[in-house]
């Protein structure tokens, strides 16, 4: 099939909807399909299957966007219907610009048209400062079904999570629920903990305050094993500063902050002793999953505006979202319950198997297929 992946935001998979976009894009092309990427990233132009179109110039606001590392895509729309106008299927990442204009495109031309919900309202809202209000997140599920979900042919939800939050406020929706997947690469460490150098607390998540990487921080500072403990934040993102700020305001030992590939991210996690998700904010939180499946105890936050919550297997795996107190009180239980941490990273083990990449990967594929068909009886 001819199948064209519209990213609007594209950049490095270093961040959960770009991983997926990558993830999906090799994927696909390893089965066989003809891939047309549209994306705005200049370092593309000139690959095989890459449709480079302009960045969105936001004038004075340019360097906030530019700091928080998510620049979209400008509509050129020469470019954009050179690579959608003969394509079997679109499949859109994100409903910004370039969703939309092709969106539309696929609604009157007749185009079968996917499209992948890895936007929460809170991820846009929070930029405004309006994340806890019901009645802008409601108005922004609302402003993107009117840009691109109304016109899909079937809706790629991640989670029965997010399906549900969306579909509460706009109605039913003809989709499929996948998991983004987990790599193999993130495969079971075995063996027995070891804290003769202290203990080591992985949280791998973008620096921005939804991730809540401060409640991490003072939750270590309370903890009875606070000089013990090592901190590594995996990712990047613009709170580095007031992170490290904070971390030595606490009196913490120094977070290691820094990306790590995938490889290097699977070798991190398998040295770890335990695994905390702060973040209240998640669609589905591949980065938890991965954790999981190295045989990673996770301690998650119980929020509502979260999927990750309901990865939790007992009431240990989950503290108060945003409550240091509560966290750092589940912290010290698992790292004095070396045998209770054993026993729950095989239950976890045996978890995890139902997000395998391979199958989820085949999952969409499969998607796309019986998307085309079912169009083409619909005709």
């Amino acid at each position: 099939m001819k199948i064209a992946i519209i990213c609007d935001v594209l950049g490095k998979a270093n961040n959960g909807t770009s991983l997926a976009a990558f993830n999906l894009i090799n994927s696909l092309k390893e089965k066989g399909h003809d891939v047309r990427v549209v994306c705005p990233d200049e370092d593309k132009r000139g690959q095989e299957g890459y449709y480079v179109v302009p960045k969105y110039n936001f004038g004075l606001l340019q360097g906030y966007v530019e700091k928080n590392g998510v620049v979209p895509a400008k509509v050129d729309k020469t470019i954009l219907e050179s690579a959608i106008s003969d394509a079997d299927i679109i499949h859109v990442m994100i409903p910004f610009s370039l969703g939309k204009a092709s969106a539309v495109y696929a609604n009157k031309h007749g185009i079968p048209l996917t499209a992948g919900f890895h936007c929460q309202a809170e991820n846009i809202t929070s930029h405004l400062f309006l994340k806890n209000s019901r009645l802008a997140n409601k108005i922004t599920y609302l402003a993107l079904n009117r840009r691109v979900f109304r016109y899909c042919d079937c809706i790629h939800y991640p989670t029965q999570f997010i399906c549900d939050v969306f579909e509460n406020v706009v109605g039913n929706t003809p989709h499929r629920i996948i998991s983004n997947g987990v790599s193999d690469d993130f495969s079971p460490a075995g063996g027995e903990y070891n804290n003769k150098n202290g203990y080591t607390i992985v949280f791998t998540g973008r620096y921005s305050p939804e991730k809540s990487h401060d409640v991490l921080i003072d939750a270590v500072a309370k903890s009875n094993h606070k000089n013990e403990i090592r901190l590594v934040f995996a990712g990047t993102g613009p709170r580095r500063t007031e992170l490290e700020k904070r971390a030595a305001k606490r009196g913490i030992n120094p977070p290691l902050m820094k990306f790590y590939g995938r490889e290097e991210l699977a070798a991190l996690l398998k040295t770890a002793d335990l695994y905390v998700h702060p973040a209240e904010i998640e669609i589905e939180a591949i980065s938890c999953l991965e954790a999981i499946a190295t045989g990673k105890v996770p301690v998650i936050a119980d929020s509502p505006k979260s999927a990750t919550r309901n990865f939790a297997l007992t009431p240990q795996n989950l503290f108060r979202c945003g409550d240091p107190d509560d966290l750092a009180k589940k912290i010290d239980w698992w790292l004095d319950n070396p045998k209770e941490r054993i026993d729950c990273a095989k239950r976890y083990i045996g978890f995890s198997e139902q997000f395998n990449f391979a199958r989820c990967m085949d999952e969409m594929e499969k998607m796309l297929t019986d998307t085309v068909e079912e169009k083409k009886h619909e005709t």
